[in-house]
């Protein structure tokens, strides 16, 4: 209560299906009162609705995995999440995950464990370890649930949404939160994953939610939870999940190649650019891609670009970074030609380059 004897109310959230209003009102308003109830029963019933609905569609998985420590192979258990999907104009039943949960285990090695206590092996793995996505086909059975994919560029930051998964072997766990930022790119992953354009989330997301669904409100999965920044290795409210649609181009290339074909220039790409060096470069913004080096006879190299040039636009859209350059140029088919604005001597120069095939470059 404030010295005005005012008591601040929440009233409706913007979440789908219903519209919120802020409400301020003296203390005693029954009115009030009996509208707040209604607005946290009607977030609390939505929730439970999503939850039930979902948790049918989400897998616990295991998965006995070959890694290599000081030059040597052995086998690790690893555990993580999954959920039951199909995939718009394709055939079969798939478990879609992380890739690294299952690794490079053999079908035979990966357990798929259903909320309805069914265990089963997929037949199949397909996995593009660049995007950490990966899809398990599995045999058709009668009662299985698929999770609705639903389109992650709709949500927007504030947006409602719940995690499911099995954090520490805790199958059937569901969090909650908002969608705290998109389009995070400067993660940290590993060397294998190339591929970054996250959803942030404060939904608590810990060891074994990897490869659950991120959900929106109409109980579709708008993510795959993949990773959490956090010191001590356990949630700290700021977690990453890779978007539907990207998951939906990628799983459309696994199903029909096999593999995923990705286009690349062969510049190394400076992390970052800070407002003080593009300063001093003569630039009046921290924006763009700085290239740090180029390798020799690649496109990069045959198109000029040199040490130090930063891409400011491709095929006419503003590049905003290293990380959104590289999963523009992964885009696009090898072959194409592409045009880019560059900035060398303070001055900026037209550079025209043909993209290659980045699974022919030896890595």
């Amino acid at each position: 209560m404030n010295r005005f004897g005012l008591v601040l109310f929440l009233g409706v959230c913007s979440f789908a299906g219903g519209v919120c209003s802020l409400w301020l009102v003296a203390p005693g308003t029954s009115r009030a009162w009996a509208r707040s109830d209604e607005v946290v029963s009607a977030l609390e019933n939505r929730f439970e609705r999503v939850a039930r609905t979902v948790s049918p569609s989400v897998v616990a998985l295991e998965a006995i995995k070959p890694t290599i420590e000081d030059g040597k192979t052995r086998s690790v258990d690893d555990s993580g999440s999954g959920s039951l999907v199909r995939f718009p104009g394709k055939t079969g039943l798939y478990v879609l995950t992380n890739y690294h949960v299952i690794g490079a285990a053999p079908p035979r090695q990966i357990t798929v464990n259903t909320a309805d206590g069914r265990i089963l092996k997929p037949l199949k793995v397909l996995a593009d370890p660049e995007s950490d996505v990966a899809l398990l086909s599995i045999k058709e059975e009668a009662g299985f649930k698929v999770l609705p994919l639903g389109d992650s560029d709709k949500m927007r930051v504030g947006h409602w949404v719940l995690a499911f998964g099995s954090p520490f072997g805790l199958n059937q766990t569901v969090t909650h939160g908002i969608i705290s930022a998109r389009g995070r790119g400067q993660v940290s992953l590993g060397s294998t994953i190339r591929i970054k354009d996250f959803l942030q989330t404060d939904a608590a997301i810990n060891p074994g939610s990897s490869g659950g669904p991120l959900v929106n409100l109409e109980g579709e999965l708008i993510g795959v939870n993949t990773a959490i920044a956090s010191p001590s290795k356990a949630s700290a409210g700021v977690a990453f999940a890779i978007p539907s649609n990207l998951i939906k181009e990628i799983a459309t290339q696994l199903i029909d190649k096999g593999r995923v074909v990705r286009g690349y220039l062969g510049a190394q790409l400076a992390i970052g650019m800070d407002l003080n060096e593009a300063l001093k470069l003569g630039l009046d913004k921290a924006q763009g891609a700085m290239v740090d080096a180029v390798m020799p006879d690649s496109p990069a190299a045959k198109a000029g670009l040199r040490r130090g040039d930063v891409i400011l636009t491709l095929e006419d859209e503003p590049v905003l970074n290293d990380n959104q350059f590289i999963n523009r140029v992964s885009s696009y088919a090898p072959g194409r030609r592409v045009q880019m604005k560059i900035w060398r001597d303070r001055a900026m120069k037209n550079v025209e380059a043909v993209i290659g095939d980045w699974s022919g470059v030896r890595r």
